[in-house]
């Protein structure tokens, strides 16, 4: 590339450095100049420009952004239009994606003028997740680096596949039912984040030779997947679970991980059959080594030694409430973690309820009803927002425009809440521990109120989802932490997550509210009318 300041009369057919504003519009960064361009650049008495000339073997960079992120997407993965040098590639399926870490640092060492960014290996993805980016740095890129990028590696997002699981939960004298019970609906709900779910279960009593019968049993009804789910810990391989698959005739390739929580997790197999004995964190939902190794198994992607005892780089997670003692206790001098929330602000409904009008684009003292609600968050303690659009997405956009805001469409808003709830847990930073969920159409919802929510969570301590209260009444927003967003990415129709509250009973704290703007959404003229007639009535 010619990288120069010229006459502008000269400029015909080279790129622009650096934006420009004549008097037809703004010309951006990379923008091929015509004639056109050239009278009205001159008419706005600019008359040197910095531009660019391409010369033989420079590939402009949409082309070579578009040529890269095709090279790379393999299985699962689709890449996008090329714009202003950037290809986004974009995940086609529910799996895990995979990518070679040293393949990444080759490509991205060819030349300084060609980058890509990916998710982290074995990351889950969904059905229109950005998995990873194509940035060609300068506005050309050259050919022959190039031709050697496109070689050095691709990307591809394995599915996860239907199993027959098979679930044995051993049980000793003291062993209570309902402990089997929560286990079980846990160990469920893990499989259907990942498009599975037990098949048959099993309850024996924890001695080898009962869980050798119980993987005989489920081995000869062809389950393809067998998890073992002891009563306590396993101590090392003489222990009555490894001893009963052993037992059984299966054999253990690994005991143990360098994961924690999941240090204590069991790998084998019986006749071609995966058998995974569960370490004891794997009761709460929260992300733990056995999460790891699942979903590399319902994604049919090969476990190995080496694949577990490659696991303790990233392999420290958060504490988990199941251990028997913390690691560590903080000292008074130590300042308690603030969890970062993002809240989602759905705003993409039809409102058909409220007539032709978008409801959440009607006044209320002088503001829209969504206004209201953003403003509130605005001034929380939230962390960011992220507002779903979809109906009138243009209008709701342009209400909220002064806002800092990050806006994400759904295309599919008609399809129900689901898809909105959806698109927007896509968009939440993996580094949020909670996402307070809101609706639009809720106007009186203050700042005090959201703030007393997010004060509540505490995870540790029985509070991971926080509902708001009036008089015994529970209401929105509600503050999930991100433990159950891999469920809440499951959801269908017109429902939200209400269900899950139900499920997880012991991780829900109710937060008592003062009044009843927790209750009060605005879905119909009539609701709308009232709302006006208090405000004049205050007055």
């Amino acid at each position: 590339m010619i990288y120069a300041e010229i006459d502008t009369q000269q400029a015909e057919g080279t790129y622009l450095a650096h934006s420009l504003k004549s008097r037809s519009g703004r010309l951006g960064k990379g923008h091929k100049i015509t004639a056109q361009d050239i009278d009205d650049l001159l008419a706005t008495d600019i008359k040197r420009i910095t531009s660019i000339r391409m010369e033989d073997g420079d590939v402009h960079e949409d082309q070579a952004a578009s040529r890269l992120g095709n090279a790379l997407s393999k299985v699962g993965v689709s890449p996008s239009k090329s714009f202003t040098g950037r290809c986004n590639v974009h995940s086609t399926v529910h799996g895990l994606l995979c990518v070679n870490p040293s393949e990444i640092d080759d490509l991205n060492s060819v030349d300084e003028a060609i980058t890509l960014a990916t998710l982290a290996p074995y990351s889950v993805v969904y059905p229109g997740q950005l998995v990873a980016t194509v940035k060609i740095i300068p506005l050309a890129a050259p050919a022959q680096s190039l031709a050697i990028a496109e070689q050095k590696t691709h990307l591809v997002a394995h599915p996860f596949k239907q199993h027959k699981i098979g679930l044995i939960l051993t049980r000793l004298p003291q062993t209570k039912d309902s402990v089997l019970e929560k286990t079980q609906t846990v160990v469920n709900q893990r499989l259907k984040s990942c498009d599975n779910e037990v098949h048959t279960t099993l309850k024996v009593a924890h001695k080898d030779i009962a869980i050798a019968n119980a993987i005989e049993n489920l081995k000869s009804e062809n389950h393809d997947l067998i998890l073992i789910f002891g009563a306590s810990a396993i101590v090392d391989r003489q222990d009555s679970l490894p001893a009963g698959l052993v037992l059984a005739g299966g054999t253990i390739e690994h005991f143990g991980m360098p994961v924690d929580p999941g240090n204590l997790l069991l790998f084998g197999e019986h006749s071609g059959t995966t058998v995974i004995g569960l370490p004891g964190c794997a009761r709460s939902p929260k992300l733990n080594g056995f999460d790891w190794v699942l979903q590399r198994v319902l994604a049919k992607i090969p476990v190995t030694k080496k694949d577990l005892t490659s696991m303790g780089c990233g392999g420290l997670l958060s504490e988990i409430t199941t251990r028997p003692q913390p690691r560590e206790k903080m000292t008074s001098d130590d300042t308690p973690h603030r969890p970062k929330v993002s809240a989602l602000l759905l705003a993409a409904g039809q409102s058909r309820r409220m007539g032709p009008e978008n409801k959440l684009l009607q006044e209320w003292n002088g503001k829209a009803l969504v206004k209201w609600v953003a403003d509130s968050l605005e001034a929380s303690s939230v962390d960011q927002t992220i507002v779903v659009t979809g109906h009138e997405a243009e209008r709701v956009r342009d209400c909220l425009s002064e806002l800092d805001l990050e806006f994400v469409h759904n295309p599919d808003f008609d399809d129900g809440l689901s898809t909105s709830l959806i698109k927007g847990l896509v968009a939440v930073p993996a580094d949020s521990d909670a996402v307070l969920i809101c609706l639009g159409d809720m106007p009186t919802i203050s700042r005090d109120q959201l703030n007393t929510l997010i004060n509540a969570f505490d995870p540790e301590n029985a509070a991971a989802i926080c509902i708001p209260t009036f008089q015994g009444k529970r209401g929105n927003p509600v503050l999930w932490s991100r433990s159950f967003m891999p469920e809440m990415m499951n959801l269908k129709g017109d429902s939200g997550a209400r269900h899950l509250i139900g499920i997880y009973t012991g991780d829900v704290c109710e937060v008592p509210m003062s009044d009843t703007a927790i209750l009060s959404d605005i879905d119909t003229p009539e609701a709308l009318q009232a709302l006006r007639n208090d405000s004049t009535n205050a007055k």
